[in-house]
């Protein structure tokens, strides 16, 4: 029979489909951009907007974020785990990022923008076409399954 610890230990990997991790990515705002900054990796949390498939997000003028996304293949995660669990879900997109400046898509996308939680950090508006993407799920499995 297996102790309480090892049954929070008891979880499968899930591989998901498309649909589930666009799904997933639509339903929350925060999630964070990997990019290269001075030949190294960086992530920062960002509030973003799934326009299609597409993740779109703001930054401050003169970041290093906004100059290290524009043109660069970056990646963006999002995900949700609980650790008293282990049970979750994890979320990963790459792609090409750009800014985008085509004055009436700007409108559009600043209306169904999250707000930024820091301020003054809408100067830029960046997109990232998922062109990779993969997903995971942790579930629980029940314990019978592991008993003999």
């Amino acid at each position: 029979m297996t102790t309480a610890a090892e049954r929070a230990e008891l979880v499968d990997l899930i591989e998901l489909d498309e649909a589930e991790c666009l799904r997933l990515l639509a339903k929350c705002e925060i999630g964070r951009v990997v990019f290269t900054d001075a030949a190294l990796p960086a992530a920062q949390p960002v509030t973003y907007l799934l326009d299609d498939e597409e993740i779109v997000f703001r930054t401050a003028g003169g970041s290093k974020l906004a100059a290290a996304t524009r043109g660069a293949v970056v990646a963006f995660q999002v995900d949700q785990i609980d650790p008293g669990t282990r049970t979750g879900w994890t979320v990963l997109g790459v792609g090409e990022a750009y800014e985008v400046t085509v004055p009436e898509r700007l409108a559009e996308l600043a209306e169904r923008m999250p707000a930024p939680w820091a301020p003054n950090r809408t100067a830029h508006t960046i997109a990232i076409p998922l062109q990779r993407l993969t997903g995971r799920r942790l579930v629980a499995v029940p314990a019978t399954a592991w008993d003999d």
